[in-house]
């Protein structure tokens, strides 16, 4: 996958491996906020004010993390606010690229071929590991974050005085339900599939296996009882929740041997991710073609020959049958 040490491209065929064989998800390095005055916001510096053109998006529409990030430009109504370059799906020696492929949007920016020469365009002796989503700051010339779980945090709420639609996701009297629910999400759904897929041992892919299904078996009971995971309006919980389940079938239970059931087996997520996938404009944020394609081709640890199955074939579109409200019993 590679990597860049003191500005310098690394090609490595390693993933993050730790103790016993574990997948280790690496920090992101890049932790500013656009804020609307330009205030500091929870870490790293100020300077970063809400401003129509003035930042730029890199996207891979094969991954998870970038896929949240690319879904709330969309249901915030930013595409006019805040631009977009979407990398090849394909993530050989040299990483993120803007290869010409259907769907690619080139690096209009900054011009470049390799998503690692925005991180050197920052930072020239920039070291770690080069990922989307990248928020850019055009006037300042430099990354504002790469973490995802802040960027879709000020898309949804920094942009309100630019023309973005009204709307908050974590409002304050859900926060506490909203931010236990992404803690136990993360750390065994949207990461506990890498590490159950890049496990380097049997105990440690066990070890993450296990408490992925539980939590797939508790979100299925709570969607018995409400439409969305906090209730009767959709939050950021369910969009860091969706981003996983829409690659479930596709890609995660074969390619990362998260098989004890598929996603379809499980009524209410199914119906629910067919009711988030409804939202306008959502579809076209989901590109199974890109999924697979990156998934299958470019980890040569998991499948050598890179060949790309051509099903499972899922039928996001179906009547997903929630918009009644559920009550409990």
């Amino acid at each position: 996958m590679g990597h860049l040490d003191d500005g310098q491209w690394i090609h490595s065929d390693s993933t993050n491996s730790g103790d016993g064989g574990r997948f280790e998800r690496k920090a992101a390095t890049f932790r500013n906020w656009i804020t609307p005055d330009g205030s500091p916001g929870p870490s790293g510096e100020g300077g970063f004010e809400a401003e129509p053109g003035r930042y730029h998006l890199y996207v891979s529409l094969a991954c998870p993390w970038a896929h949240r990030a690319l879904i709330f430009r969309t249901i915030k109504g930013l595409e006019d606010v805040v631009g977009l370059s979407v990398v090849h799906w394909h993530m050989g020696d040299d990483g993120w690229t803007f290869a010409d492929g259907d769907g690619v949007v080139p690096d209009t920016v900054l011009g470049k071929r390799y998503l690692r020469d925005v991180y050197t365009e920052a930072d020239p002796r920039f070291t770690g590991r080069v990922t989307v989503p990248v928020l850019w700051d055009k006037r300042r010339h430099t990354i504002v974050s790469n973490e995802s779980a802040e960027i879709i945090r000020m898309l949804d709420h920094a942009f309100d005085g630019c023309g973005a639609a009204r709307s908050d996701h974590r409002p304050e009297a859900l926060r506490g339900e909203i931010d236990a629910l992404n803690a136990r999400i993360y750390e065994t759904v949207n990461n506990g599939v890498y590490k159950a897929g890049f496990a380097r041992t049997q105990a440690a892919y066990e070890e993450a296996v296990e408490p992925l299904f539980e939590t797939l078996r508790f979100l299925e009971d709570r969607l018995a009882r409400s439409r969305y995971l906090a209730g009767e309006r959709i939050t950021e919980a369910d969009w860091r929740l969706f981003t996983t389940l829409v690659r479930f079938d596709a890609v995660y239970h074969g390619h990362f041997k998260c098989n004890l059931r598929r996603l379809v087996d499980y009524p209410n997520l199914w119906a629910y991710t067919r009711d988030l996938f409804a939202v306008p404009g959502v579809v076209g944020t989901v590109r199974m073609d890109h999924i697979r394609r990156h998934y299958y081709g470019s980890h040569v640890s998991i499948n050598p020959t890179g060949i790309v199955p051509v099903g499972p074939r899922i039928d996001f579109r179906a009547p997903h049958g929630r918009d009644v409200s559920r009550n409990a019993a």
